[in-house]
Order: C-alpha cells, then sequence, then structure tokens
C-alpha cells in the first residue's frame, strides 16, 4: 500500500472491523473518511459473477471520463480479469484485503498509473456481498481528468491477510500491508506486468 488514500481507507475499514473477517456495511460512515471519499467506491458481488460499482467517488470519475456506476470492477483489469476474480474469492470468502495496481490508456496513448483497494463488507446479515475501496492516481498527471481513459489492464496484485493466511502456521507467517520487508521489495516489470521480489532468504 503506497498511496495516503490506500492507507487511511484501509486502517479505517481495519479500526471498524475489530477482531471480525469484516465489518458490516452499514457500520460505514462517509463522515468518517471524509478525507478520500472522492476516490472510494463500493461494489457488489453480482450473481453471474461480476463486481458493479454500487457507488464511485467523484475524483474516479472525473479521473476515468465517465461515470462508473453500473461497471464491472472487473473490466478494469483487462484479460487479468480471472485472475483478479480468484482473488476476489478470497477476500469473500476469508476476509482478505487485496491491492491492485492498475494502468489506464487514453485514446492518443497517454497513461496513468492507479492502486486500488479492495475491502470486504458483510452485507446484508452474515455474508459478504458488498465491498468498500479506492482508487488512487499513483503520481498523477496534469492532464488527467481532461481526457477520457479508454482502456485499462492490471499490472500487479497482491493479496494481503490482515490477521495472517487461514492456513498460517505460525504468526510468522502473517503478511503485513505495511510490513518492512515488503516495502522494500523490488518492483520488477515484463510487458505490462510486474513482479515483487525480496532479496534474500527467510529471517529467523
Amino acid at each position: 500500500m503506497k498511496q495516503p488514500t490506500t492507507r487511511i481507507l484501509y486502517g479505517y475499514w481495519n479500526d471498524v472491523r475489530g477482531s471480525r473477517l469484516a465489518p458490516t456495511r452499514f457500520e460505514i460512515e462517509p463522515s468518517r473518511m471524509a478525507s478520500v471519499l472522492s476516490e472510494t467506491f463500493i461494489l457488489e458481488r453480482a450473481e453471474d459473477g461480476t463486481y458493479p460499482f454500487r457507488l464511485a467517488g467523484t475524483r474516479i470519475c472525473e479521473q476515468f471520463g465517465r461515470e462508473l456506476r453500473g461497471e464491472d470492477f472487473l473490466g478494469l483489469t483487462g484479460s487479468d480479469r480471472r485472475a483478479v476474480s480468484r482473488a476476489l474469492g478470497a477476500v469473500t470468502q476469508a476476509g482478505a484485503v487485496l491491492v491492485l495496481e492498475i494502468e489506464a490508456e487514453t485514446g492518443d496513448g497517454r497513461t496513468a498509473l492507479f492502486e486500488a483497494l479492495v475491502l470486504p463488507l458483510v452485507h446484508p446479515a452474515t455474508d459478504v456481498t458488498r465491498y468498500l475501496g479506492t482508487i488512487t492516481a499513483i503520481e498523477p498527471q496534469p492532464w488527467l481528468g481532461s481526457e477520457p481513459l479508454r482502456t485499462s489492464w492490471l499490472i500487479a496484485h497482491d493479496v494481503v491477510w490482515p490477521e495472517g493466511p487461514p492456513d498460517a502456521a505460525s504468526d510468522d507467517d502473517r503478511q503485513i500491508p505495511f510490513s518492512p520487508e515488503l516495502a522494500a521489495a523490488r518492483i520488477v516489470r515484463s510487458a505490462r506486468r510486474q513482479f515483487r521480489i525480496l532479496d534474500g532468504g527467510r529471517k529467523e
């Protein structure tokens, strides 16, 4: 999680969640995240396997050049939608957190890179069927918002376990969103994908 908006939303969600898998949809108070509200969204899980936007913040819509409400979130990830759908399954079933980097392009070839976060919400009773998230530009370009972003694709994604993976043998196996090891990881690009490389072996 590189962007301040991402960290703020994660921190708020985690505080409301407490020790549970996820907070409920109705526990989320927009006034508590006013500083990042324009870059937040809510998704729903549809029966056909899509994840349409129920709400999308004004800055997100301005930067993409269109109203995203009703559009499938998976459509932003290009040909990697199946991989992202599987990752969202972990968010739904096990309370994971999904962090993505998405690149988008205008009609004349200008590109912008975004960090996205997807967090589970329980709705209406005990199942995760809603998702709170954010999309924020990484190093925003001055032209962003003046021309629609026509296409987009996935650059990288990470599944983060706030309480450690479900099958973790010990606390040492936890993946902490802000851990120094992940922050220091090198990002290696290959075509339109990138991979996170951690130097050295596992610490004792």
